[in-house]
């Protein structure tokens, strides 16, 4: 077992997806701790894993795997779980870090089991103490934080929560580039449309910006407030969870605890309160700008800039204003 950290870069449609780059941050502090170096494998199919490969290259990692094979061209559980397990079983890195995506999630807890090893998901954080690996994840919908050790030789299998680390803080460097022609066996399952292209679906955790509506909105016809901002700002529209309750925004725009967790460069709260379970999806943002009339309001806590006031007040004049400064 070599004392290797692997990121398990993901990639769609021949694009990496933007999380990657955040496990490749959390990677490369717990290398800082360890002292284990970092690699990066990347996995698919078709043309485009040499370019994939070469763009992960240019981060301070000790070499990038692009793991190659036309079956992987449209993804499997059966064959990226084939792929990995011998690549894996070749390498042997000490621990497997992987972002939480709904992809991940499909095949990881399988490749973990295939090698006898179990999974940590949906991590938010990780740290090396008294020769030990902890990774810590939220319990009672993020309420408390309990850090879960890894006992054996490895390999260890841990997930990142979307926001736990900073993909713009990742350290720049130049990587060697490995192809590996990739093993898939048996393909026994035919793919579909990914989750994120359902009809009317929105995967908000790939959005740069979001403007987010709570209780404040007061009525669902104000939401065109929101959206008018958000379509000034290039952004995304989303919710607290009442506001999806209730119907004036489809499920799939809720953020939180039970909806989904975002990390955005800029997170607009609009009337939101700051329940924990709202503040578990959103508090990885870059910059989160909060307006409540609330003073008091516990989003305040985590808030970069906290605005004090009406957002019936400020949120139209905020849209002008941003409308006249791209115009």
């Amino acid at each position: 077992m070599a004392d290797t950290i692997l990121v398990i870069a993901e990639q769609r449609e021949g694009k990496l997806n933007r999380v990657s780059f955040e496990t490749i941050a959390g990677a490369q502090a717990l290398s800082k701790q360890t002292g284990w170096p970092v690699e990066i494998a990347v996995a698919g199919g078709g043309g485009n894993i040499p370019s994939l490969a070469s763009e992960l290259a240019k981060t301070a990692v000790a070499k990038v795997y692009a793991i190659q094979d036309d079956a992987l061209a449209q993804y499997t559980p059966d064959g990226f779980v084939s792929a990995l397990k011998t690549f894996l079983e070749a390498n042997k890195p000490r621990l497997v870090l992987l972002p939480h995506t709904y992809q991940v999630r499909d095949f990881a807890p399988k490749l973990a089991a295939s090698l006898g090893a179990v999974l940590v998901s949906d991590a938010i954080a990780a740290k090396f103490e008294n020769g030990k690996l902890l990774f810590t994840r939220q319990v009672f919908q993020g309420k408390f934080s309990a850090d879960i050790s890894l006992a054996g030789d490895g390999p260890y299998f841990a997930s990142f929560q979307t926001g736990a680390y900073r993909g713009d803080q990742v350290e720049p460097g130049t990587a060697p580039v490995e192809t590996v022609t990739a093993s898939t066996g048996e393909i026994r399952t035919k793919p579909e449309a990914p989750f994120q292209e359902a009809k009317q679906a929105v995967d908000l955790s790939q959005a740069e910006i979001i403007v987010s509506v709570g209780r404040g909105i007061k009525e669902q016809k104000n939401i065109e407030m929101a959206q008018a901002l958000a379509d000034a700002l290039g952004g995304e529209l989303a919710a607290s969870r009442p506001i999806c309750d209730a119907g004036w925004l489809p499920m799939e725009r809720q953020v939180g605890s039970s909806g989904q967790t975002v990390s955005p460069k800029l997170y607009l709260a609009l009337g939101i309160s700051g329940a924990i379970q709202h503040i578990v999806g959103m508090k990885g943002s870059k910059n989160i700008i909060a307006i409540n009339k609330d003073a008091e309001a516990p989003i305040f806590e985590i808030a970069d800039v906290a605005v004090v006031g009406n957002l019936f007040d400020i949120v139209p004049v905020l849209t002008e204003e941003i409308k006249k400064a791209k115009a």
